[in-house]
């Protein structure tokens, strides 16, 4: 364990698609969480478009969202309603030229809006199990065998994921990688009886608030100060900013959209920058090297 990683152990690494701000710097980090063992690491990952590929064939893949608008039971006013919302802040979100603070108060807006939409409508939850299964393939290439790698090595995953995390959780045990290390931290659907009553989280998450929400959620980073994060905004390579006594973090940005115009921003955000990648090779070799 005394001997320094190099890249040379790093073959995905040196994949056209992939883009490193500073490969002494990520060494640095690599070897420091490679030192400091399992017992000192903690994963952190958005869920939408992170933990699931962000197209499948060119066909862009639904968010928990869009997959929980795919439930029967959702009247057509509902639908036609988070279409439109859709249709005018996603953009937005991805739009590498509104700057943050722009875009942190649509998505607030987005999400207000949504989660009093959602008041009033029957529902039944067991619907969310049959739904994630008409989605058999969104996970990243090797995210089952990541996960379970990372629960073998007793290491915590928080996903923390803007969607709704009755999906989140849905998917996850539908593709067995709902672990016992695994915590999901999202908005949750709220009930009054057999009726939606909006989200139950005070504060709505959304891709721009996380390294606030982090603040109340991530108690758990105590005494694992490494972190492997995950995510596929500008929004999410913040999501452990603010957290106290972190001392390697090691960030890894998927791009899909808007590349030429978004891939400096995400350099300076990431430490590793994936154009266009829709698997776990990097992530998963560098955990193999890690632990």
């Amino acid at each position: 364990m005394c001997d320094e990683l190099t890249i040379d152990k790093f073959p995905a690494l040196r994949s056209r698609h992939v883009y490193i701000k500073d490969k002494v710097a990520l060494l640095k980090t690599i070897n420091t969480i490679r030192r400091d063992g399992a017992s000192n690491l903690q994963i952190v990952t958005d869920f939408d478009l992170t933990v699931t590929k962000q197209h499948i064939n060119g066909t862009h893949v639904l968010s928990s969202f869009g997959m929980f608008r795919k439930c029967k039971q959702l009247p057509q006013h509902y639908l036609d309603s988070a279409k439109l919302l859709y249709d005018k802040y996603r953009p937005i979100e991805i739009d590498p030229y509104v700057p943050l603070n722009k875009k942190a108060d649509a998505m607030h807006d987005w999400m207000s809006i949504a989660n009093n939409l959602l008041k009033g409508i029957e529902f039944n939850p067991h619907e969310l199990e049959e739904v994630v299964q008409l989605f058999d393939n969104i996970l990243r290439d090797g995210t089952e065998g990541l996960f379970e790698k990372l629960y073998d090595a007793k290491v915590p995953i928080i996903v923390f994921s803007a969607g709704l995390g009755d999906i989140v959780e849905a998917v996850l045990k539908y593709h067995n990688a709902l672990f016992d290390n695994v915590k999901v931290i999202s908005n949750f659907l709220k009930y009054n009886g057999n009726q939606l009553d909006g989200f139950k989280n005070d504060v709505l998450i959304h891709a721009y608030n996380k390294n606030e929400c982090a603040k109340d959620h991530l108690m758990v980073l105590q005494n694992r100060q490494n972190v492997l994060l995950m995510g596929d905004t500008i929004g999410d390579a913040h999501m452990v900013q603010g957290i106290k006594d972190t001392k390697a973090v090691l960030k890894i940005g998927f791009l899909y959209e808007h590349v030429e115009a978004s891939l400096d921003s995400f350099m300076e955000n990431y430490d590793i920058v994936l154009v266009d990648d829709q698997t776990m090779q990097v992530p998963m070799e560098i955990v193999q090297n890690v632990l």
